[in-house]
Parts: structure tokens; C-alpha cells; sequence
């Protein structure tokens, strides 16, 4: 029997960790909802592979949106099919960690709850993504050693400073996975007159997405509409590319970062200089992210294991470990 689940309710993502079993879902967080009868027909993968391709009446849209839920009836529709899909039908509702950004309204805050309990989950927690991200990466959060953690997720970017449990200082910026996707699309459509979808956006970055030289550049052909004739069209993107496409991002991104240093108490910066700034969270995999984020605040740098992991992995260790009391917020829905 399920007794605790762990959700991250990411805005590219939804993934959950079952106590024992590790991480058992890991899916776009995307629906796909029939506008006449305003009912969820498909989520996931199966949403996803509608994306350019849908008819009319059907939409393909993401509930959460930011980090934060902007369609509540949809996100508790979206919550129980995936935990059916993960979990299977409960006896008994289980107990639910749920990682939300560091800076979320209390309106925000109950949206998250009351749609969890919605989703047929009990007394669920709320970690901070930060938070959840640091112990995810193996670090100490309850140590008095100040670490700075950079969750770089779909929709949102926490930055933090963490010592003794919880944050001490923090930041969180809508300059994160979406956002390069989209410069990566005004960037193809402005130099080369062509029009791709996000999804070619996405693949590319993943594929050549760079901030930093490569010794040995690639080529990822891109295909979509000329703006010109509107007849197919096709090109090459490079590596050179790509990082004259990020550079508006990764600027507000690494301005971000300096400006949290600089909030810093001086004995944590200290620290930070010891044991060195950790990335996490799928958009920190863009190639030579933490040389240049070393470059300019001149401290260490460097990726977590399994970055994409990392939130749900650390807000399921938390729960495990009995670290819910010192790392995480718990406030009950008004329902």
C-alpha cells in the first residue's frame, strides 16, 4: 500500500516519487482538453504528441503555468490521472509533499493544496524547490555550512542561499527552460525569416543548446515556414548559434545570481566560496552554463546528478527523513 507520494508540479514537468519505489512518473505536464465539452481527453506524452497537430475544438495547454497553477479544475484532473498512472487506485489516500517555488503568494500556496486534496491526497506539505533541489543534490540543508543552489526549471528559476534548514536568501525569476525555448524561436524567426514551433525549439536546445565554445560544433537542421513565401524551409543551427540566441536569458539569469550573492550575508558567501554553487533542474544542461556562471562570480561551479530529478528526489527524502518540520511549510486548505 502507497502511503507517501512526492510531487514536483513543474510547468514543463510532473513528476512523483513513491516512498520505496523511487521515482515512478516522469511526464510533461501538459493536457489536452476538448473546448465544447471542457473535458480533459488526454495528458502526458499522449497531449504532448498533439502539439501543432490538433483540430478544432481541441486545445493543448499546460495548467501550470510559472511554477504557479493557472487552471485549478484542470491541474486536479491532470493530478489524478497521473497518480492513477503511477500509483494505481488508493485504499487509502496517501500523505503528499508537494515542491513549490520559494516565492509564492498564500493564494498561490492554497491553489497547490486545495487541488492535491482535490486530487484525493492527504495532509499534504509544501518544500520549497530550492530546498528540495539541495537535498536532492546531497546536500545538507540542516548543517550550518552556507550553500547556494540555482533550480533551473521550465517555467521558473529559484536561486538560494541555504544554512541550518531553510533559505536564508532567495530569489525566484520567470527567466528559466520556457524562456530560452522562446528566445531560441525569435532568434531562428528574426535572422532567418523561418517559423519554428516550440517543440523543434525544445529539441534543438537540447540537442546543440550552448553558452560556452565547443571544440567539435554540430549541426541540428530545423524545419518549419518561411516568413517570406510561407513555403516549407529548412536550415542549420549551430552551437554559435545557439548562444547568440541565449544571451538576453542567460544575462537576467546570471544577473539574478550576482544580485543574490550580493544580498548575502559575508560569512555565507564564504561558505559559497568553499563549497561552490550547484545547478539543478533540467535547464542548467545547457552546454558550458556553469563555466560562465563561474566566469563572472568567480566561484565554483558545478551540475547535480540527475539534475532534472533533483526537486522530486529531495522533497521525497525529505518526507522520508522526518526533515518535513525544519524544511518545508505546511498549511492546512480552508475547504
Amino acid at each position: 500500500m502507497i502511503r507517501k507520494v512526492a510531487i514536483d508540479l513543474g510547468t514543463s514537468t510532473l513528476q512523483i516519487y513513491v516512498e520505496g519505489k523511487g521515482v515512478v512518473l516522469n511526464e510533461p505536464s501538459v493536457i489536452a482538453v476538448d473546448r465544447y465539452l471542457n473535458k480533459v481527453i488526454r495528458v502526458g506524452r499522449d497531449a504532448e504528441e498533439l502539439l501543432g497537430r490538433v483540430q478544432e475544438g481541441i486545445e493543448v495547454v499546460r495548467p501550470v503555468r510559472e511554477g504557479v497553477i493557472s487552471r485549478f479544475n484542470h491541474t486536479v484532473v491532470m493530478l489524478q490521472r497521473f497518480l492513477r498512472k503511477a500509483c494505481g487506485r488508493f485504499l487509502l489516500p496517501p500523505g503528499a509533499v508537494i515542491a513549490v517555488p520559494s516565492i509564492v503568494t498564500d493564494v498561490e500556496e492554497h491553489a497547490v493544496l486545495d487541488a492535491a486534496l482535490s486530487a484525493g491526497l492527504k495532509e499534504p506539505f509544501l518544500i520549497d524547490e530550492p530546498v528540495a533541489a539541495a537535498i536532492g543534490a546531497g546536500i545538507d540543508v540542516n548543517g550550518d555550512s552556507g550553500h547556494m543552489i540555482v533550480d533551473i526549471g521550465g517555467g521558473t528559476t529559484d536561486i538560494a542561499v541555504i544554512c541550518l534548514g531553510g533559505s536564508v536568501v532567495s530569489s525566484s525569476i520567470k527567466t528559466a527552460g520556457d524562456s530560452m525555448t522562446e528566445a531560441i524561436v525569435r532568434y531562428v524567426r528574426n535572422k532567418y525569416s523561418l517559423q519554428i514551433g516550440d517543440s523543434t525549439a525544445e529539441e534543438c536546445k537540447k540537442a546543440i543548446g550552448s553558452v560556452w565554445r565547443v571544440a567539435e560544433p554540430e549541426t541540428f537542421r530545423v524545419s518549419g515556414k518561411s516568413l517570406i513565401s510561407g513555403a516549407p524551409l529548412s536550415t542549420g543551427l549551430t552551437a554559435s548559434d545557439m548562444t547568440e540566441a541565449l544571451e538576453e536569458p542567460m544575462t537576467d539569469l546570471i544577473e539574478e545570481i550576482c544580485a543574490v550573492i550580493e544580498r548575502t550575508p559575508p560569512e555565507l558567501v564564504s561558505d559559497i566560496a568553499e563549497n561552490g554553487i550547484v545547478l539543478t533542474g533540467g535547464g542548467c544542461q545547457i552546454y558550458g552554463l556553469d563555466k560562465m556562471i563561474g566566469s563572472v562570480t568567480g566561484l565554483p561551479v558545478r551540475v547535480a546528478d540527475d539534475p532534472e530529478l533533483c526537486v522530486v528526489l529531495g522533497a521525497g527524502k525529505a518526507q522520508s527523513s522526518g526533515m518535513l518540520t525544519t524544511s518545508s511549510k505546511r498549511i492546512k486548505s480552508n475547504k
